[in-house]
């Protein structure tokens, strides 16, 4: 473990292809970050409480660090975060692709969540814990419409974003295509659908992908063109419907009860 020496200024650095790292923030976000030997990690501030809470996890990460006074320190993010004395500045993780991760076998069913035009970073990080709970393969989204790792996404997933495969993709109907093609029966979510979410309770499909859409805008045309089928979650009141990580909650714990 060794003591940065070098001034920490608050513009992040580029990878050698361009891509920007990022800072993250938070005590829970950055332990796991640093217990992950996946992440690269590039520098750590702290405060002398922070380190103190961190001290296990720094110390198996190797990480190069300084410790700061936060009373005299401004922080290289938003104003308004959270960040309780923490800040490592990171690479985006590089999962495999699709194929690889998804990839189907005779011995264990697999889930995989497909988001369509999900932006919000608050509510994917909500959605990667969810998935991770529930054991889901991977979480894809458009690479158009999806929150890129950030440290508001990764301090919302509250330690997910460093275990759970969160992969961007450039087109989300051609990865529907290679989905079917690995055997997987996608599932749109939506509020037209005449069949309730129990169904899948009911289903002995081995692989499903389940797509969901962004509150208000719901699921694209061509997204419910190539679903196999639709489900619905029935409301037993007219209150408005349910945020899109409460809904995936309902969805994977539905599909956990298949034949049950």
């Amino acid at each position: 473990m060794k003591r940065n020496k070098q001034k920490a200024g608050q513009s992040s650095r580029k990878k050698s292809n361009g891509e920007p790292t990022f800072w993250m923030f938070g005590i829970h976000a950055i332990k796991n970050a640093l217990m992950n030997e996946k992440r690269k990690k590039l520098r750590l501030l702290v405060s002398q409480n922070a380190f103190n809470k961190l001290k296990e996890a720094i110390e198996y990460s190797r990480v190069k660090y300084d410790i700061i006074n936060t009373k005299n320190f401004k922080p290289p993010i938003a104003v308004e975060s959270v960040h309780q004395g923490a800040f490592l500045e990171v690479m985006p993780l590089n999962w495999a692709s699709v194929s690889e991760i998804c990839q189907t076998n005779s011995k264990n069913s697999s889930r995989v969540i497909l988001l369509d035009r999900v932006s919000d970073p608050q509510n994917v990080g909500a959605i990667l814990r969810t998935s991770k709970v529930f054991g889901a393969t991977a979480v894809i989204s458009p690479h158009r419409h999806s929150p890129p790792e950030t440290g508001s996404l990764a301090k919302s997933a509250s330690g997910a974003l460093e275990v759970q495969p969160y992969l961007r993709v450039p087109n989300l109907s051609r990865a529907i295509s290679s989905l079917k093609k690995m055997n997987y029966t996608i599932v749109g979510f939506d509020a037209s659908a005449k069949d309730d979410v129990k169904i899948l309770e009911k289903t002995d499909t081995q692989n499903l992908a389940l797509i969901f859409g962004s509150e208000g805008l719901g699921l694209r045309h061509l997204t419910i063109k190539s679903s196999d089928f639709l489900v619905k979650i029935s409301s037993i009141s007219n209150f408005s419907s349910l945020n899109v990580s409460n809904a995936l909650a309902v969805g994977l714990y539905a599909t956990s009860r298949q034949n049950n």
